[in-house]
């Protein structure tokens, strides 16, 4: 056996249908399209959402709700993850620029530190906010906030 004799298993596949191929074929005439109306003719293209003329579902179900287009996504990061970084870098300033360069960050988000975990370490940080908890946790071992 080799790549040359390769087929598909006995009855596994099937032959397309040949349509329009004269009456003979049994497909001949109006080649499966039925009588008249639209759907026979070529050219034929219904719009997105049609529902042969029933209430289309997007005009059924009620609109609801709103986007604020003023709405500022936050980037959080936690007070733990501060830590951690402290920790491994051996620092005591934290910038968006040491958060983006360390992957909590990318480089158009805002960042906001959030207060989950535990903070042991003194230090500088300047974000774009802060949550209140944050700004405890960081005040209480003697560290500043600094929001951009």
């Amino acid at each position: 056996m080799d790549l040359s004799n390769l087929k598909p298993a006995e009855g596994s596949t099937k032959d397309n249908k040949r349509i329009g191929r004269g009456q003979g074929s049994g497909r001949g005439g109006t080649s499966t399209r039925g009588h008249k109306g639209a759907k026979s003719r070529s050219g034929y293209k219904s719009k997105r959402g049609f529902e042969g003329g029933q209430m289309p579902l997007f005009r059924r179900v009620p609109k609801f709700g709103f986007k604020n287009i003023n709405r500022k996504e936050y980037q959080g990061v936690n007070v733990e993850a501060l830590q951690l970084l402290a920790d491994a870098k051996k620092l005591s300033v934290i910038t968006p620029e040491v958060l983006i360069e360390n992957g909590l960050a990318h480089k158009n988000d805002m960042i906001k530190i959030l207060g989950n975990g535990e903070l042991t370490a003194k230090l500088e940080v300047t974000a774009h906010a802060f949550s209140k908890s944050a700004i405890q946790f960081i005040e209480a071992q003697g560290g500043t906030t600094t929001t951009i």
